[in-house]
């Protein structure tokens, strides 16, 4: 990481906690106070994984500063490395202001505690935090760390989606995946798309009219993707998986509403609505499209270096060997 090892570490705020949010809508009112002091707990998890981290850093010979998630607002820059303290929310947001010099080390603040799960999760759902792409919590943060210090740790280089519209590109990259649609969820869109290489069409124009258009990355294809339907990729792709979100009679053009875009082409988007919305990484980022604009959405952005958890390195490999060409087109270009 170099000789200054100045890390910024990111908060998930603490009033962003389950209990706050149960308080506030009238929770604690609840029948069940084994549920009410469970999402009272989170708050208290969080704020003791916050303070362990701090005090691991003390100890370290780095220069570090706290600061909280919402309060970045510009590029992080001057800095050797971000460690985010909270779920894959708070690294996802650091994603957005980081360029392909400056890695990310997630810490999961607070855990599914299996035990919650099974007590409760067929009558309520006690699930914390998934944190996906966090490669620590608090019981392996200060070990990963000093493999990250004594540089016996590399990170990995994660795809991320680049998005111009009317050949203006947008100054955030999207990890997960992108979103086109109408601000309203009844709303059918309109638009055209066609999958280019080195500025020629390799495929015919595709008139749609759906809730939507999703692409995402290799790492949001376990999130929005899958849950449609999708597939799940090898966490190092870099192709891009894009999906057509209920289109209405699509006829003979049905086998196109799915597939993946190589890292050498490009998806041209022609949108034919009044109003629209580019989503990206879910709803706190967005930008307006408007009709006859023209997007284009690729993987030639600037990847992302994340510290990963070992078993999704170790899962790349598994999926490759399983998934036949018949069922699943999905490509492994690391």
């Amino acid at each position: 990481m170099g000789r200054s090892r100045k890390l910024l570490l990111l908060l998930k705020p603490l009033d962003d906690s389950a209990a706050v949010a149960a308080q506030s809508h009238g929770l604690s009112r609840i029948a069940n106070p084994q549920i009410l002091h469970h999402l009272e707990s989170r708050s208290k998890v969080h704020r003791e994984a916050i303070r362990f981290c701090q005090n691991v850093l003390r100890r370290k010979f780095v220069d570090w500063e706290p600061i909280l998630r919402d309060s970045v607002s510009q590029p992080i820059r001057n800095v050797d490395m971000v460690v985010t303290v909270g779920g894959d929310g708070t690294l996802l947001h650091a994603s957005h202001f980081v360029d392909d010099s400056i890695p990310l080390l997630g810490v999961n603040s607070d855990p599914i505690q299996v035990a919650e799960v099974e007590e409760f999760g067929n009558r309520n759902d006690v699930t914390r935090s998934t944190g996906f792409l966090c490669a620590a919590t608090v019981d392996n943060f200060e070990q990963i760390l000093d493999d990250i210090l004594e540089g016996q740790l590399q990170p990995s280089e994660l795809s991320r989606i680049s998005i111009c519209v009317n050949s203006a590109p947008l100054l955030t990259y999207a990890l997960n995946d992108v979103l086109i649609a109408h601000q309203c969820p009844a709303a059918v869109s309109r638009f055209s798309f066609r999958i280019k290489r080195n500025g020629q069409s390799c495929s015919p124009a595709v008139n749609c009219r759906s809730s939507g258009l999703r692409v995402s990355t290799a790492a949001g294809s376990t999130a929005a993707m899958l849950s449609a339907g999708g597939y799940q990729m090898p966490i190092l792709s870099r192709d891009l998986q894009y999906m057509v979100r209920e289109p209405i009679s699509p006829g003979a053009a049905s086998n196109l509403m799915h597939g993946f875009l190589d890292p050498d082409q490009n998806m041209e988007v022609a949108w034919f609505c009044k109003e629209g919305e580019i989503y990206i990484d879910g709803c706190n980022v967005r930008y307006e499209v408007k009709d006859k604009d023209t997007l284009e959405i690729s993987s030639k952005a600037p990847v992302l270096k994340v510290y990963l958890p070992p078993h999704l390195l170790e899962k790349r490999v598994l999926l490759i060997r399983q998934t036949s060409d018949a069922e699943k087109p999905i490509v492994s270009r690391m």
